[in-house]
């Protein structure tokens, strides 16, 4: 094998975060070269949303969004179906 699988995992530090990124960790192999990334780092978030990353935690493969974190994230249209934005009574 030539090179190494790239696998970022974008992270702002939260539990669930914290859960993806030991399961990253436990079940990458040899050929798995594995980064964490803080998206409090405005440098970090432009790379992110290069990526397609739109919540966190999410993990690039290789340069691909896995399609497991290509959720769509918050939308203004949604939130305002379900009453952001509107005051109550």
């Amino acid at each position: 094998m030539a090179g190494k699988r790239r696998v970022e995992v974008f992270s702002a530090g939260c539990a669930l975060c914290e859960e993806t990124i030991a399961m990253v960790r436990r079940i990458a192999c040899q050929s798995c070269e594995v980064e964490v990334l803080d998206m409090r780092d405005p440098a970090v978030a432009a790379r992110a949303k290069s990526h397609g990353v739109r919540t966190v935690p999410a993990v690039v493969i290789d340069g691909r969004l896995a399609s497991c974190c290509a959720g769509s994230g918050p939308e203004e249209a949604a939130l305002r179906a379900v009453g952001a934005g509107t005051p109550l009574p």
